[in-house]
């Protein structure tokens, strides 16, 4: 499925890392990032997650919410979060169900091997509950701010 600027972000649900249930829909008149990352605790992901951290005040400023998402358990999400005290919300797709719906799921390349994996990508949503933006090409270290310079 390629999801498309102006159209509906597709609905899901998923458990956080304190294994509550949330619905994108539940989202509707708010603006959203939603996010998808590899793994939890990672270099990569970890600077993606704590340059979100370090700009949240702006998000928060702004009613916009923040959701993480990748295929780590709630326990790991949870464990990550408290490291490095993240503000917001990491939902848990172990059976990428998400990740395939929204087209990160796919084949990845490290060092010479093949797998299977989540591909670095973020969906911004308007308060409609319709994507915005996508960005593919995402680098973790300036991302956030991006982010706000687009949607802010």
């Amino acid at each position: 499925m390629t999801l498309a600027i102006n159209t509906p972000a597709p609905d899901f649900e998923l458990a956080d890392q304190n294994g509550t249930l949330h619905r994108l829909s539940d989202y509707l008149g708010k603006r959203v990032v939603l996010y998808f990352y590899p793994k939890d605790d990672t270099p990569g992901c970890t600077t993606e997650a704590c340059n979100f951290r370090d700009n949240y005040a702006v998000f928060e400023q702004n009613d916009i919410v923040i959701l993480g998402v990748s295929a780590d358990s709630e326990k790991s999400h949870a464990k990550f979060r408290d490291k490095y005290q993240l503000p917001f919300t990491l939902l848990s797709d172990a059976d990428h169900t998400v990740c395939e719906l929204y087209g990160v799921w796919g084949l990845k390349k490290f060092m010479g091997r093949e797998y299977y994996g989540i591909n670095r990508t973020t969906f911004l949503i308007d308060e409609a509950g319709k994507l915005v933006k996508i960005y593919k090409k995402v680098k973790p270290a300036s991302h956030a701010q991006e982010i706000i310079e687009d949607f802010v």
